[in-house]
């Protein structure tokens, strides 16, 4: 990171809600975990004694498993974010430019500054449709697939076309797929997922989180994936140890629950539709809902006041992520799709009928 550029780089605000009494709407992680994660977590603290196996030799096979790629080809990270980081120390140095979608992730344009480099903000859905000509002063281009806070995933075939255009511009490509597991879409780091992506794939880096999909947002646990001269940047740039044993060990467990993946992706899209009719159609609500493939949507709630919507859901126990913290949303909030017992609480206290349209949403 840039000496400078830390010293004047503030942070950024997320959801997540730590009062316990508060039903949060705010952060999209999954309400439910796989099972046997509790003992696996335990047997792992014991384990805790020693240094983590630096290799990571299981958590690499799983994650592979999962992705599609090699074990080799696996950098383990603490969450996400780390490995979003990891790849703009490889990519970025002071005065470079990236290119950073907008309206998304905020800690895009955070970390692009940490490293002394300067966030070139594209439409998030304009990104990929970008020409080789114009990626060419930008090191790097971030694609976030879904888009958070929209939802939207990106087409598999736009993704290869672009990879190439990012490869023949000198351009790395950072995919972030924090929420891709809530699809049945492939991943990036699939060595087969196009025939031609072959030319492309030496340019890219994907960051994956396991805090969203497996409901564990304090565990840390997340990788990247690289190819080729970055793949090796990648491993050697990585701290040493940087997975706990217990995040690894449940990690890994986490990656081959195929079963709870399957129900996890069935749950929200159900959910999903179930509530955006809601908010859409209730004579006290009627928001403007964008279509999401993600476990959250992103609603314009037009004339109101985004302060008033989320201080009463508030009062009536719900948190609900004010939107305007993403560049370019001015009368937006986000919510997190949930299970449908939450879902349900979450409607009433933005103001709608009850689950067969009666009167609900009283304090």
């Amino acid at each position: 990171m840039d000496p400078d550029s830390i010293r004047t780089t503030g942070r950024v605000p997320h959801g997540g809600e730590p009062n316990p009494d508060i039903t949060d709407a705010s952060a999209n992680t999954n309400p439910n975990t796989p099972d046997g994660v509790d003992e696996i977590y335990h047997s792992a603290l014991e384990k805790s004694r020693r240094y983590p196996d630096d290799e990571y030799a299981d958590f690499r096979a799983a994650a592979a498993d999962f992705v599609g790629c090699e074990p080799e080809q696996v950098i383990p990270t603490p969450g996400g974010l780390a490995a979003i980081r990891l790849a703009m120390e490889l990519a970025l140095e002071p005065d470079d430019e990236a290119l950073v979608p907008y309206p998304s992730f905020g800690e895009y344009a955070r970390e692009v500054r940490l490293q002394g480099a300067t966030p070139q903000f594209v439409r998030y859905d304009d990104l990929l449709s970008l020409r080789t000509a114009a990626l060419e002063s930008a090191s790097l281009a971030i694609v976030c697939t879904p888009n958070n806070p929209t939802g939207d995933a990106v087409e598999p075939a736009d993704l290869v076309s672009f990879a190439d255009r990012c490869a023949e511009a000198g351009t790395t490509l950072l995919v972030d797929e924090a929420f891709l597991g809530f699809t049945d879409l492939p991943s990036a780091a699939a060595a087969a997922l196009e025939s031609n992506y072959a030319h492309g794939r030496e340019h890219v880096i994907v960051a994956r989180s396991l805090t969203k999909l497996f409901g564990l947002p304090g565990l840390r646990a997340g990788f990247a994936v690289g190819f080729g001269e970055n793949r090796g940047a990648l491993e050697s740039a990585r701290r040493a140890w940087s997975l706990g044993t217990p995040a690894a060990r449940v990690g890994a467990h986490c990656l081959r629950q195929d079963g709870f993946v399957r129900e996890t992706r069935e749950r929200v899209a159900e959910e999903r539709a179930r509530v955006r009719e809601r908010v859409e159609t209730e004579p006290e609500l009627g928001f403007d809902v964008v279509p999401s493939d993600a476990p959250y949507l992103l609603c314009d709630v037009g004339e109101r006041s985004v302060d008033d919507v989320i201080e009463t859901a508030r009062e009536r126990g719900v948190a609900i992520r004010d939107a305007r913290t993403f560049r370019a949303l001015d009368s937006h909030i986000r919510i997190a799709i949930k299970d449908r017992e939450t879902n349900d609480r979450v409607l009433a206290a933005l103001g709608a009928g009850g689950p067969d349209g009666s009167e609900g949403g009283g304090d």
